[in-house]
């Protein structure tokens, strides 16, 4: 699977296991930054891993600030992303089989790096589940994404 990944200045340690994690189970990175611990604003690098999913350059997105908020927050405003922040395994897990969620936002102060394998291993092991009451969910929210979003 191809997998865009984003972080700010709190979450660069965690992104450094997440590629690991990654690699290890032959994943294709697109890794959008940053590249450092020093300060920067998370939008730029949630939104760059975001816009590769909406493009459809990358299936899915990992994002890791200080919380998970922010990434979180800025990921939803990209047409076509849907975003959560999850520190427990059902939810990364059940949010991509209910809700179709294509971006992973982790909480780098929140959560340690066993936890963290767990998450994306959840969260890329799930797939959504067609043809149930939920898909016809996710229609309503898109129908909606779209009337909203020109």
């Amino acid at each position: 699977m191809k997998i865009a990944i984003g972080c700010d200045h709190a979450g660069f340690a965690l992104k450094e296991t997440v590629l690991k994690i990654l690699a290890e189970q032959k994943h294709t990175v697109i890794d959008c930054g940053t590249n450092s611990c020093e300060s920067v604003n998370f939008a730029d690098f949630g939104l760059a891993a975001a816009q590769k999913v909406a493009n459809r350059e990358a299936e899915r997105a990992i994002l890791i600030c200080g919380s998970g908020v922010g990434m979180c927050i800025a990921a939803n405003k990209v047409k076509g992303v849907r975003a959560c922040v999850c520190h427990d395994a059902y939810s990364a897990r059940q949010a991509v089989e209910h809700d179709n969620l294509n971006a992973l936002c982790l909480g780098a102060r929140i959560i340690g790096p066993a936890l963290a394998e767990d998450l994306v291993k959840q969260f890329l092991g799930a797939t959504f589940k067609t043809g149930t009451r939920h898909e016809e969910r996710l229609q309503k929210i898109l129908a909606f994404e779209n009337a909203h979003f020109k």
